[in-house]
């Protein structure tokens, strides 16, 4: 029966696949129709602004993106209303996977075989691998060999089948742009660790280190929150990431250890402040359970006005709270922070601050943080270590 059940969806995937073209090159007239023209000719100008010119990959980069994912003002997507709207009515699986084309999976592909008119390609990002087929054909994929490099887009083409079409545009590169594409991958990850999503063992593990790094924090300072100087901050954070690096060393042979206090950033990197930070009164080093290691400026004065909220008379201090609610980057666990530290001043800040008598954090809190910082309830929270499968830790030290 899971014989005949696998044929069944390999003869489905293979139908699909086929039908995949008409269907994008319908999805693609109707993005660039006149109900849409002037949103996408705006994101292509702004593309070319942001480069200096349009070349074609980009153009159906950001067409892509911008049918497939780009929300409109009613929530929806291109790809949903073209679905909505297509006469006649789709069946049911091409329905299926014209949504299912919402959930892009971007990476960095080593090409590992060619397996019937698909190919095998390992994603550096997620180290998960993907088989990917091409909607205009296996000719288009002919020319990739094991060892060569992708970065492209791809699509599912059923939900729980492992097929996926390629969405958009391939940049193909040789074996040995490797350690560069690695380098790449790199930013482009620890920069979007959400990109891990898809592989949970990697994505738990991620959890697992942030929260070693935060016990070493703990263990080394006694706490998971200091309120300092900015030249002392620096100084703290060397001494944190020496010990991290020396207790990661101790756990490693000797010759192991050696490369390891040689490879990476250097300890004055890891402790460097951003600018910013340095003419601040105050800065604070948050080792949170959730967020990782952040730092937020001048946070001993707010920290100073919730301890004794008649502060709040004084010039700057609830201009800093204010500045501290509407500014987006800076996390609403700073601000729970401040009031989990000084509950009994709490009230009487925001109730200053706001002008509303009858606030109090338990009540109304919460509520006031997703009024203000909206962006950060829109997904679920990340870890800030980002974990490399071993491939790309491979090719990093490749390149070095």
């Amino acid at each position: 029966m899971e014989r005949t059940g696998n044929l069944e969806t390999a003869r489905q995937v293979e139908r699909l696949v086929a039908r995949a073209g008409d269907l994008k090159s319908e999805l693609v007239a109707f993005a660039q129709g006149p109900r849409f023209v002037r949103r996408l000719e705006a994101w292509l100008d702004a593309a070319a602004d942001e480069q200096g010119f349009l070349d074609e990959a980009t153009a159906i980069a950001v067409i892509d993106h911008f049918a497939l994912q780009h929300r409109l003002s009613d929530g929806s997507t291109v790809v949903e209303r073209f679905v909505a709207q297509h006469q006649p009515v789709l069946a049911e699986d091409e329905r299926s996977m014209l949504l299912g084309w919402q959930d892009v999976v971007e990476g960095v592909f080593e090409v590992q075989r060619r397996e019937g008119s698909a190919v095998l390609l390992h994603n550096l990002l997620d180290d998960l691998v993907y088989t990917v087929y091409s909607n205009m054909g296996r000719r288009a994929l002919r020319n990739l060999r094991k060892g060569m490099f992708v970065v492209a887009r791809v699509v599912p083409v059923l939900p729980d089948a492992d097929a996926w079409l390629v969405s958009g545009s391939l940049s193909v590169y040789p074996s040995f742009d490797g350690p560069e594409l690695a380098q790449e991958a790199v930013e482009t990850l620890t920069a979007n660790p959400q990109l891990l999503r898809r592989n949970p063992e990697m994505m738990q593990r991620s959890w697992e280190m942030q929260a070693e790094a935060r016990a070493d924090f703990v263990e080394l300072f006694g706490c998971d929150l200091l309120v300092l100087e900015p030249h002392e901050a620096q100084s703290r954070l060397r001494e944190y990431h020496r010990h991290r690096l020396e207790k990661a060393v101790a756990v490693l042979p000797a010759a192991d250890g050696a490369r390891a206090m040689t490879a990476g950033p250097s300890l004055d990197d890891l402790s460097a402040l951003p600018e910013d930070l340095l003419t601040a009164e105050t800065v604070a080093l948050v080792c949170d359970e959730t967020e990782g290691l952040a730092y937020y400026a001048d946070f001993g004065r707010l920290d100073a006005l919730f301890a004794d909220p008649a502060l709040a008379r004084q010039s700057g201090y609830l201009a800093q709270l204010r500045e501290y609610l509407n500014d987006d980057s800076i996390s609403p666990m700073v601000i729970r922070r401040l009031a989990q530290r000084h509950p009994e001043g709490a009230d009487t800040v925001f109730r200053r601050l706001l002008r509303k008598p009858s606030f109090t954090w338990d009540e109304h809190g919460e509520e006031l943080l997703r009024r203000r910082k909206k962006s950060h309830y829109r997904s679920e929270p990340l870890p800030s270590v980002t974990l490399v499968g071993a491939r790309l830790a491979e090719l990093l030290r490749a390149g070095r």
